[in-house]
């Protein structure tokens, strides 16, 4: 146990709240539950011993940080963290946990989904349906296509295990090189990730958000794609410099890209990207399931299970890295 009197716990919940869900009304048993929203952050962090941000792309935390005078442990509802990766909170003995593994294989088949659209001409068709037009045409096979997974975590390895399924020759790019590994066979240094973009027809970017990640997809990253590749980010926008990307697909390098994440969001409407015929845009939605939200409440209340009862808890973030090192 965590002590004899019953912790506080603050609960940041954007426009909807999971007090009336299940899992949570099983830890207000247990605990003193402050439900709140931005504004009101600050008075519920005082005094409170934990935090759960339902709402996870919050960046509210940051500014009501001077109010945490007893927090002891962090949970965000996403598998991302880098809304909360402020200096003060990376330096604190807080304990950072996250959502990993919830969004793993619904992330996959919406890539499996993307790469099949445009093997087979699917945006082409839709837009010829709706002009009634009859158009014959020959499309790709997806077998046998070389995909690259930048990132592999839980959910670059979901991916690859699916795109190998339907026949991909899948390879990874991570923080080290290796060979042999189970999922992705060879992995790739990131650092050297232009060098070896040309061999690979798509190229899938699932990384967390790092200092070391942010936009290392630039000017000569998609220059160096090989003609006719595909672009899929599914991971952070900041991951891309997006004046580059559009360079880019104005210029057939890559030749088209699934974009769900964007450096602003909602994307503006606007931007150019909206309107480029080699463009499929979705809404930050990639692994968004029916009941997803849900199971972001269930999967905290069994971490705040074992905080309470004083066990290990799931999916600690490694602070300096940013996301939860493997073997977790």
């Amino acid at each position: 146990m965590i002590g004899t009197e019953r912790p506080v716990l603050a609960v940041l919940c954007g426009d909807r709240q999971p007090s009336s869900l299940p899992a949570m009304r099983t830890i207000e048993t247990t605990a003193l539950v402050r439900y709140t929203d931005e504004k009101g952050l600050a008075d519920a962090l005082r005094g409170a011993d934990a935090l759960f941000l339902y709402d996870f792309l919050s960046t509210a935390l940051r500014r009501a940080w001077p109010a945490a005078d007893r927090l002891r442990w962090v949970h965000i509802a996403s598998a991302g963290v880098d809304p909360v990766m402020f200096p003060e909170l990376r330096e604190s003995d807080v304990v950072l946990t996250n959502s990993r593994g919830v969004f793993d294989d619904s992330i996959a088949e919406y890539i499996l989904g993307v790469i099949i659209a445009f093997a087979k001409d699917l945006p082409r068709s839709l837009e010829l349906q709706r002009r009634h037009r009859w158009q014959h045409r020959e499309t790709e096979r997806v077998a046998g296509r070389r995909a690259l997974v930048v990132g592999t975590g839980p959910i670059g390895r979901a991916v690859a295990r699916m795109l190998r399924a339907v026949g991909m020759a899948v390879s990874g790019a991570g923080r080290r090189a290796a060979d042999g590994d189970p999922d992705f066979g060879e992995v790739h240094a990131s650092a050297e990730l232009a060098a070896h973009l040309p061999g690979y027809d798509y190229v899938i970017a699932v990384a967390p958000l790092t200092e070391q990640t942010k936009g290392m997809f630039d000017a000569a990253a998609f220059a160096a794609m090989a003609p006719g590749a595909r672009f899929v980010n599914v991971g952070r926008g900041e991951l891309v410099v997006t004046a580059d990307l559009m360079a880019g697909l104005r210029a057939g390098r890559p030749a088209a890209a699934a974009l769900d994440v964007f450096e602003t969001e909602p994307l503006p409407s606007d931007s150019p990207l909206w309107t480029m015929p080699n463009v499929l845009i979705s809404p930050h939605m990639s692994g968004d399931f029916a009941g997803w939200r849900d199971t972001l409440v269930e999967v905290f209340a069994e971490n705040f299970r074992r905080w309470h009862s004083g066990e290990p808890l799931l999916n600690v973030v490694d602070k300096q890295l940013g996301y939860v090192p493997s073997g977790q």
